[in-house]
């Protein structure tokens, strides 16, 4: 089962990747615009945890997004130490344009699937993540349900 989800994963981000990189983006950065779309004020350290990624690779991201003027930094009220991430009126653009694609590879991957179907394979695959993440540490589980249910 762990390989088959595995490929079924790999075989979607290689789809999104041939998708963004029509829209001048990277997989890994439209990920990262995803999540910040989702939970606006993110900082660099929770998107990291959320990609997977050390906090390090991320600010490159962010550096690499905020120069093709996708992402802007503000100071976060809270620390000074540390930055919130916002979407451009210009990335929100591309997201719009990425969701279009992304509903057409989803179209794709459940071509023949009936509505049931459909509704039940969220249903079992929310509860597998349920399952994993019950066993995660505190931080991880966090992370992951905001970005996921965001």
């Amino acid at each position: 089962m762990a390989f088959l989800a595995t490929d079924v994963g790999r075989l979607f981000r290689k789809r999104f990747n041939v998708v963004a990189r029509q829209l001048g983006v990277t997989g890994a950065q439209w990920r990262m615009l995803a999540a910040i779309r989702r939970t606006p004020g993110i900082n660099q350290c929770a998107i990291a945890g959320w990609l997977e990624v050390e906090a390090i690779t991320a600010g490159r991201m962010i550096d690499r997004l905020e120069k093709a003027g996708l992402v802007v930094r503000r100071d976060d009220p809270d620390d000074r130490r540390s930055w919130r991430l916002f979407l451009t009126a210009e990335a929100d653009g591309h997201m719009d344009r990425l969701a279009g694609f992304a509903a057409g590879v989803f179209d794709e991957a459940l071509a023949g699937f009936s509505p049931a179907e459909h509704a039940t394979l969220l249903a079992l695959l929310d509860r597998v993540r349920a399952n994993l993440s019950a066993n995660m540490p505190d931080d991880a589980v966090l992370t992951h349900e905001s970005m996921a249910h965001g």
